[in-house]
């Protein structure tokens, strides 16, 4: 299969290019910020070749691709996949429980197209490291390039932050950059070094360095993705080629050098503060508890939110602690774990575990975390514990990272520094976390076909049974693959049914928890008390209506019984806006044959609806 056939089954299974409101990558995995969630066909990307596994981590969606997901990006981009983030555009919807998701995508998305630069950056370092090792004189013009070059992610680090937080925002990304330019002027650091007092038209401008930062620049994005929208309406069109874009830099630089720049700054003086704190306080505490719940922060994306501030750490202190030396003991466990497995194994099936074993010992988890260790029972935990020892063993000895690079066996130079004993403590925690977490994995995980195969067997059995469900709303009984929508009606999101309604509203099916709702309303997901997660969805192409005409009555994590409101539905303002009102019930994770209209025709909410076979 040829790369653009697979960027055309990726583009399919996500709901189009249409349904695609943003996409970037990190190391290993393509990530997706889609309309409607509900065409994101899980079962079916994970038959595509080169994906190895999906993930949802809050609004996010996610493909694990490995080493290639820049091929994979590089050919979706050339299809139009890139998308329109419109994040900004939803701020006024978003509900205040939801804001630190909010956030925590926010920094994500704008810190994971920077990581490729940041551990070029970490390698090159490990390359000067060695270099020094084999004799390299420190003084050497060599030398010095090396440095600079190892240096350069990280100085100019706010250009780079600039350009992802504008597309991120929705601004301009070259008109950030010269902001950033503005910030990191020779010319300003000159000023600000001077030790004389800074003013702009009378007005005290904060002597500041910017270099090597990240929350101002940030901050100052945000500032400006506002004042754009601003002075497109403000403007006459016959003037905006000349106006607009001076009228921006006029008016953000001042801002960003008088207001919001410090303001970052002592934002970012707050974040070493904790740092420090934890550095001198409880540095073992943090190394175990990242050694631990890596795989965790891994699986969720999570371990993107730290990064922002271990790079703040090496920015500010030469050094940092809060993921290297805990993910270098998580990282190694993960390998020793595969490579336990892989000696356990029959021949033919070797080839995986060893392949992924030695990538996590790398640095790269998610073929061993995604392809091995989440496959076998027991085997997760191993990791766990044991990159929890390693992790500790690391803090109590006071291990640090110099550099940004992925954590393992390849980067071990990046802990080489000025004390000797940092680079033997940090290869004493992989070699303690190989040993571990391959004789624990070796002794306490069962290979056999049954237990791997146990976890994919395990989500089957747990909605299994022959349990009914009632009608989610007054109205007449559709088939499922009579609907008009080819992601429901082909079985993509599981077996079900569907409704015509009749007025009245959309009701809970069964007693159960809320464990997601689209903002607009239009779409819900419950999880029953037996396990059983049920998506309904309200109308076809409804999305477009941007929540207008719909109500909901229910938040995420909500306690609701068989028969509460989940949605008030104004059915008559829908059909006048020409949308088909049909409501969809998927139970996830089932087959079509899986499923048993129990009542055919008219039906009301009290009414069983469906049967789980």
């Amino acid at each position: 299969m040829t790369q653009k056939e697979i960027s055309t089954l990726i583009i399919r299974n996500v709901g189009g290019i249409e349904n695609i409101n943003n996409m970037y990558h990190c190391m290993t995995r393509l990530r997706f910020k889609l309309i409607d969630s509900t065409k994101f066909n899980a079962e079916e990307l994970k038959k595509i070749p080169g994906v190895m596994n999906t993930v949802k981590a809050g609004e996010e969606f996610q493909l694990i691709i490995g080493a290639e997901v820049d091929k994979f990006y590089n050919d979706l981009i050339k299809q139009g996949a890139g998308g329109k983030d419109a994040a900004a555009e939803a701020v006024g919807k978003i509900r205040l429980k939801e804001i630190p998701k909010m956030l925590l995508n926010t920094i994500v998305g704008i810190m994971a197209p920077t990581l490729p630069i940041i551990i070029a950056g970490g390698m090159v370092k490990v390359i000067l490291a060695v270099c020094v090792l084999c004799g390299m004189e420190n003084t050497t013009q060599t030398y010095q390039i090396l440095s600079l070059i190892s240096d350069a992610p990280y100085y100019f680090l706010p250009f780079f932050i600039a350009n992802s937080a504008a597309k991120k925002m929705g601004a301009n990304p070259l008109m950030a950059m010269v902001i950033a330019g503005v910030m990191l002027h020779p010319n300003f650091l000159s000023l600000v070094t001077s030790g004389e007092a800074i003013h702009f038209f009378g007005m005290p401008v904060k002597a500041v360095k910017y270099n090597s930062s990240v929350v101002p620049i940030i901050l100052v994005v945000w500032f400006m993705s506002y004042l754009e929208k601003i002075v497109e309406k403000i403007v006459p069109k016959m003037l905006k080629t000349m106006l607009r874009p001076m009228l921006i830099l006029i008016i953000t630089a001042p801002v960003a050098l008088i207001v919001i720049g410090p303001l970052g700054a002592y934002l970012g003086n707050g974040i070493y503060f904790i740092i420090r704190t934890l550095n001198e306080n409880i540095p073992w505490l943090v190394a175990a508890v990242m050694g631990a719940f890596s795989p965790l922060l891994v699986m969720v994306g999570m371990h993107l939110a730290i990064t922002p501030f271990a790079v703040l750490s090496v920015a500010e202190f030469g050094f940092e602690t809060l993921m290297g030396p805990g993910m270098l003991g998580s990282n190694v466990a993960q390998g020793g774990a595969a490579l336990a497995i892989a000696v356990k194994e029959r021949k033919d099936r070797r080839e995986i575990p060893i392949s992924a074993g030695l990538t996590a010992l790398s640095g790269i988890t998610e073929p061993a975390l995604y392809g091995v260790t989440l496959k076998y029972k027991n085997a997760l935990p191993c990791v766990m514990i044991s990159g929890a020892i390693a992790g500790l063993y690391a803090g109590v000895t006071g291990v640090v990272r110099y550099a940004i690079a992925s954590a393992g066996f390849l980067s071990l130079p990046v802990f080489i520094g000025e004390n000797p004993k940092n680079i033997i403590n940090a290869v004493i925690t992989a070699v303690l976390a190989l040993v571990l977490s391959f004789v624990s994995t070796y002794i306490f995980v069962k290979v056999d076909r049954k237990d791997a195969e146990e976890t994919v067997d395990g989500m089957k059995e747990s909605i299994a049974g022959n349990e009914t469900i009632k009608s989610v709303a007054n109205g007449c009984v559709m088939k499922l693959e009579d609907v008009k929508d080819e992601v429901f009606s082909g079985g993509s999101m599981g077996g079900g049914a569907a409704v015509i309604p009749e007025g009245g509203n959309v009701y809970s099916p069964v007693e159960g928890e809320i464990v997601s709702i689209f903002p607009t309303g239009h779409a819900v997901g419950v999880r029953s008390n037996s396990g059983k997660e049920i998506l309904i969805h309200i109308g076809i192409d409804t999305v477009r209506l941007d929540g207008e005409g719909f109500k909901a009555r229910v938040g995420m994590g909500d306690k609701v019984k068989q028969g509460d409101t989940l949605v008030e539905v104004d059915w008559d303002f829908v059909k006048s806006k020409g949308y088909d009102t049909t409501v969809i019930v998927a139970v996830m994770e089932t087959e079509m044959d899986d499923i048993e209209i129990v009542n055919a025709g008219k039906i009301t909410r009290d009414d069983d609806f469906i049967r789980i076979k």
